[in-house]
């Protein structure tokens, strides 16, 4: 027979769609199959500091017989990425301990869940941790929540960007989120059509991606393109100084602008334009997919607490949630892109110019003029 627990659910770091039906889905699990309490913790380690908590019921969530959470994008409960949490230690352990917390599930990035994870060991908290990011770059997970409903949102928008440069034959060129890992960008071009991608992982070149623009004109009679760039790219390099270190022109603007103004630079008689979709791409009701990896995550964490499983991440891997050790997890870097993986060589095959992957494996190497 279980005890009466008391937990507590919390996203923290950017907000992305899915985050409302994971928190749904605890709350459903959680009262209904084990007669638990729960509360929300608003806008993360703040509430905690604040001792703060917002009671979470199947009653409270339902309007009038509908359900928001299943199709509400961002958090209801706020979120937080910044702040020197670790130097509000005492206060936010002070916190958990005043709300007389028996758990806590946190929803968040790497950086989110490394903060957590240093302070469920400073506290002896029992953590479960959910991954979310639309980067899709938390280590052993294959899916985040939020990576699959912001690939989608941003389809959408090329899919439109594309119309208005094939009218006035232009090279479009899309920014789009990634500071470390090109995944989003990756999925995003090939699914949507794009001409070129360019990511973190692999180098690229303004004469690379120039010729292939060239010979869209010349071979295959296309006036316009898309140019995809994940806003994490390094700018252009410009040699090296003595002791080797890359030197590279800083970009004025994002990086969409900057690979705008060089694809010019490169081609005056071209007419391109600059896309750079921002916060758009975290807006939106979450799709299917992240819905149903919200359902499951949600599930699984539940389950964790009641068995005493704690200190665990649940992932996602061939379909399925598997829970890791979170210290496994943290120890690992952020997943990026395999320069070698099948979908870059995907992208290859359809055309696409994605850099040279044959030089990803040297280390800190810059763009190629």
């Amino acid at each position: 027979m279980n005890t009466k627990k008391r937990i507590g659910i919390l996203t923290s770091g950017g907000d992305c769609p899915g985050l409302n039906p994971v928190i749904r889905t605890v709350v459903s699990h959680a009262t209904l199959t084990y007669g638990w309490d729960v509360v929300g913790i608003p806008y993360a380690t703040q509430g905690l500091q604040e001792g703060k908590a917002i009671p979470l019921t199947m009653h409270s969530l339902d309007l009038c017989g509908i359900d928001p959470l299943l199709c509400m994008g961002g958090t209801i409960l706020g979120t937080i990425n910044k702040g020197d949490t670790l130097n509000n230690t005492d206060a936010i352990l002070a916190g958990y301990k005043t709300l007389g917390l028996d758990a806590l599930i946190a929803i968040g990035g790497d950086g989110s869940l490394a903060i957590l994870h240093t302070l469920a060991l400073r506290g002896g908290w029992e953590l479960i941790g959910i991954p979310k990011t639309i980067d899709n770059d938390v280590a052993v997970t294959e899916r985040a929540i939020g990576f699959d409903t912001a690939v989608n949102t941003i389809i959408d928008a090329l899919n439109r960007l594309s119309f208005t440069a094939a009218s006035h034959d232009r090279v479009m060129v899309v920014e789009v989120m990634g500071r470390k890992a090109g995944h989003l960008a990756l999925h995003v071009g090939i699914a949507g059509g794009a001409d070129a991608i360019l990511i973190p992982e692999i180098p690229y070149s303004i004469t690379g991606v120039c010729q292939h623009l060239r010979e869209l004109r010349e071979r295959w009679h296309r006036k316009s393109a898309i140019v995809l760039v994940a806003e994490g790219i390094e700018p252009i390099g410009l040699g090296f100084t003595p002791d080797g270190t890359p030197i590279a022109q800083p970009p004025r603007h994002g990086m969409g602008q900057y690979i705008a103004d060089h694809i010019l630079e490169a081609d005056p008689h071209l007419d391109v334009r600059v896309s750079v979709l921002g916060h758009i791409q975290r807006g939106g009701m979450p799709l299917a997919l992240d819905r149903l990896m919200a359902a499951a995550f949600g599930k699984t964490a539940v389950d964790l607490v009641a068995e005493g499983k704690t200190d665990q991440m649940v992932t996602w891997q061939g379909s399925r949630v598997v829970p890791v050790p979170m210290a496994e997890v943290l120890a690992q870097s952020p997943r990026s892109v395999d320069p070698n993986s099948y979908l870059v060589q995907t992208a290859e095959a359809l055309g696409i110019y994605i850099g040279d992957r044959t030089l990803a494996a040297a280390a800190k190497l810059p763009a190629l003029v």
